[in-house]
């Protein structure tokens, strides 16, 4: 395969995406392709990629609103027929599968071609001499279901978020077969491409790369000539702002094994966005030939050094040489059931991962591998990669042959896809299977298996030696999960339902995945949800998108309203009964704020956490799922509460008891922050107590701490720790200001605790004004405090939102139209409104003068 290798001149690639058909059978029904084609069968119009459930679903006859099917319990016969020129002289045909889920059978022109045993693993057979002018190509995927019923050893542990232990022999997707979190639409079917490959001239395989910060790159490849032509000179070539850089390579030890290494002078270095400049350079091999230049292009890469420090228990990624904060979420597929992403959707998916401060994707052992475009993403974006194979919780049968020969198949092309590529920094062996093993009873002998702390670790060296690996997603201390040695999954504070102040406790070193709640998505979102409009929180509609444990007696319903509860002072099963919309609006909120109060803990310069991802980017289905954005896209409350405490440039508060209030200053910038730390006390929601400033300068990839009682002239009980009477504030507002005067971060700490009441009027007032771009400038000022604003102004996308405003302030912020909206040309004025979470009523959205 040519993983890596973007193009090759001379060969020519046919996709095999349209004229198929699908149809379904009972296991075991039908013998081979000719009984296939009868007749009988209804024929389903079909394309490639695609699974059975998209198929059905874009011919309407299947819905994830409608009764379930299981698609794991028939055979599905895919088939199409394509035109094929005659092999030349020197030329080579293939057939290319990068994708069968999950056991299937392909037949070429009724011949046998290939048995395929994992979702996971691609194929390229050669077919030159059994190709035709019209060739018929039928593909068998096998029952699931009857596969799993075969009689097999009992696992040593239970893995109680999936239906059917046994899948544990099978080389597929976890995705639609977790009923207690993930739609019921099992992966079936060419779920990635189909090509014949036409390879002529020269054939590249096994690209091996490595970029390192010091601006060598390490290339190896093999090279050979198809049709007897003579190798000439060989060349790694790469181009960055104009400027181009080359070195030979030359065969060495083998025939056909072209190296070489190429120094680039003073290159500019791969970082995380966050950080600095994700630099990318342009590469290809050049191999001259009698008849001319072979040109193979290799796409971007990047010069960085990876590394992660254990010592002392801690678990921290270094990008360069920089302790890098990694921030961000456990991605899952755009579509969980064709498991394919247009790239429009790709791109604006990724697109809010760095708008929101995030530097780090893990893909879980739960999903499914991405794409190269997904990569390529990362690669130029600047986000981190967390990469576990794709195993996850079970018991494995690493001891049949037969499954880890295809498990190190599968492996090892994944890591030539992966390796080379500046975004990768953990690869990981598997999601919680170290947990689950011991958290469910097993002896501690059986932790630790060596398919995942041996086998995956040496292939892994081999391919990728500059990317550290990790062998499960929850590893090191006494036990798995233990906080405060190595990565963990956390989820103190969230499903184990411990309080605020548990994220500094726990000494959380690096939460591979963490903060899962039933997030509650827009109320247009809502409006959709089973077909239902003002559909409630107990409805069996709800329910069924709710995420659970299976057989647990709870849900994450639960969990939010467990935080409602503490973070306003209030019975949420009582307010949801008196007043359901005020419900939503709380729990949007109170995710959010438990979110963005872990992150700020986590974040400060003496915390001894490295990092935490959220579980998940995105729900798999509309509904209040695990994702901080919705399965239509839109964001959540989470996520702006996010986008602010991960910011590059952040500033958080923080009681601490009778020290005092500190103020947080982090910066991950490669440039310095100097400027001004302000802070103001108020009282009774608009009354300036008092106001101090004090210098800040904080170091590029730098923390700062301030105790709050330096910026004032006397001694004040800023956390109300002493009670020397009433207090003089009940809200203390921090605000890190440049050299130029301008905000560049803020922060808000509420004395008593958020507020919980709803006055009749803060003075919120919202403005509006065109701009030359097409966008609209929107201004909101407030004489009040005014908590949690949100913007609801149809087909505008805003900026921020659920921000607080102080007492006097203004924001500008920018209405941008919706993509939709404005292809559909329905765009018009700006019309909605504002709602502040402590205000009954909303403000209107209004046009302003040319003069505000």
């Amino acid at each position: 395969m040519n993983a890596r290798f973007r193009r090759i001149s001379g060969h020519q690639v046919q996709s095999l995406s349209a004229g198929w058909e699908v149809t379904g059978s009972a296991p075991g029904a039908i013998d081979g392709p000719r009984p296939a084609s009868a007749a009988s069968l209804h024929w389903t119009a079909a394309s490639v990629p695609s699974t059975v459930a998209s198929t059905m679903q874009r011919a309407g006859t299947w819905s994830l609103e409608g009764p379930v099917r299981r698609f794991d319990a028939e055979d599905w016969w895919y088939r199409t027929m394509f035109a094929a020129e005659p092999c030349d002289p020197g030329d080579q045909l293939w057939l290319c599968f990068d994708g069968l889920a999950t056991v299937a059978d392909v037949w070429l022109n009724g011949d046998l071609l290939l048995v395929s045993e994992g979702m996971f693993t691609a194929h390229d057979v050669r077919v030159d001499t059994a190709l035709r002018m019209e060739n018929e190509l039928v593909i068998r995927f096998r029952a699931l279901d009857a596969l799993l019923s075969a009689r097999r050893p009992r696992p040593r542990w239970r893995a109680p978020m999936i239906e059917n232990q046994q899948i544990r022999w099978f080389r597929s997707t976890l995705l639609g077969r977790t009923p207690g979190w993930s739609p019921p639409a099992a992966a079936v079917g060419p779920w990635r491409g189909i090509r014949l490959e036409r390879r002529r001239g020269v054939t590249l395989d096994d690209l091996r790369l490595r970029a390192d910060a010091d601006g060598s790159l390490d290339v190896a490849c093999r090279a050979w000539s198809l049709d007897g032509a003579a190798f000439g000179s060989a060349e790694i070539v790469v181009e960055r702002a104009g400027q181009t850089f080359s070195a030979p390579l030359s065969f060495a030890n083998r025939h056909d094994l072209l190296a070489g290494r190429l120094l680039v002078p003073d290159a500019a270095l791969w970082w995380p966005h966050t950080h600095g400049d994700p630099a990318l350079y342009a590469a290809r091999i050049l191999i001259k030939r009698d008849d001319g230049i072979v040109e193979a292009e290799i796409g971007p890469v990047g010069f960085r050094s990876v590394a992660l420090s254990t010592a002392r228990d801690d678990f921290a990624v270094l990008i360069n040489g920089v302790n890098v904060f990694c921030r961000g979420a456990c991605w899952t597929p755009l579509d969980p059931v064709s498991l394919a992403a247009a790239p429009v959707a790709l791109e604006r998916a990724l697109g809010q991962v760095t708008d929101a401060g995030m530097n780090m994707l893990r893909l879980s052992g739960t999903m499914v591998y991405e794409t190269d475009a997904f990569l390529d993403h990362c690669d130029s974006r600047g986000i981190l990669l967390w990469q576990d194979f794709m195993f996850a919780n079970l018991d494995y049968p690493a001891a049949d042959a037969a499954f880890t020969e295809l498990v190190r198949k599968e492996a090892l092309q994944l890591l030539a896809q992966l390796q080379g590529r500046p975004s990768l920094a953990i690869l990981c062996g598997n999601s919680e299977v170290e947990q689950q093993a011991a958290m469910w009873g097993a002896p501690r002998e059986h932790w630790h298996a060596p398919l995942f702390h041996d086998e995956l670790a040496a292939l892994a060296r081999d391919a990728c030696p500059d990317v550290p690996y990790v062998p499960s997603s929850a590893h090191g201390g006494v036990f798995p999960h233990q906080g405060d040695v190595g990565a963990t999954s956390y989820y103190g504070v969230g499903a184990y339902l411990r309080d605020l102040g548990d994220a500094r406790r726990s000494g959380v070193r690096f939460a591979s995945e963490c903060l899962a709640f039933g997030n509650i998505p827009e109320p247009h979102t809502l409006a959709h949800l089973g077909g239902v409009r003002g559909l409630k929180v107990h409805d069996p509609a709800w329910k069924a998108r709710t995420p659970r444990d299976l057989g647990a007696g709870w849900d994450y319903d639960d969990i939010r309203d467990h935080y409602i509860a503490r973070l306003f002072r209030l019975d949420p099963a009582q307010l949801r009964y008196e007043d359901h919309d005020r419900y939503l609006a709380l729990g949007r909120v109170a995710t959010g704020e438990v979110m963005a109060s872990v992150f700020s803990e986590w974040r400060r310069r003496r915390s001894p956490t490295r990092g935490g991802l959220v579980w998940f980017l995105r729900d798999l289905w509309p509904g209040a799922g695990w994702g901080v954005i919705d399965a239509s896209g839109t964001p959540k409350a989470a996520w702006h509460y996010l986008r602010r405490a991960l910011a590059p440039v952040a500033l958080s508060l923080s009681d601490e008891g009778g020290n005092g209030i500190y103020a947080h200053v982090v910066n991950d910038r490669p440039t310095a922050v100097n400027g001004d730390l302000e802070i103001e006390l108020y009282r009774a929601g608009e009354v300036l107590v008092a106001r101090g400033m004090h210098p800040v300068a904080v170091a590029p990839h730098a923390g700062l701490e301030v105790n709050a009682a330096a910026l004032f002239d006397g001694f004040l009980d800023l956390s109300y720790a002493y009670r020397f009477g009433p207090p003089s504030h009940d809200l203390i507002v921090a605000s890190v200001r440049d050299a130029h005067g301008t905000r560049v971060a803020q922060a808000f700490h509420f004395m008593r605790g958020l507020p919980s009441t709803q006055e009749p009027d803060v003075g919120l007032a919202a403005l509006v004004r065109p701009r030359d771009d097409g966008a609209y400038d929107l201004l909101v000022r407030t004489r009040r405090m005014a908590q949690s604003i949100r913007i609801d102004i149809e087909g505008f996308t805003v900026d921020d939102n659920y921000f607080h405003l102080a007492p006097g302030g203004e924001r500008r912020l920018v209405l941008r139209p919706d993509a939709g909206s404005e292809a559909s040309g329905s765009i018009g004025a700006p019309r909605g409104f504002l709602q502040p979470l402590n205000a009954e009523a909303p403000s209107q959205v209004g046009a302003a003068s040319q003069s505000t």
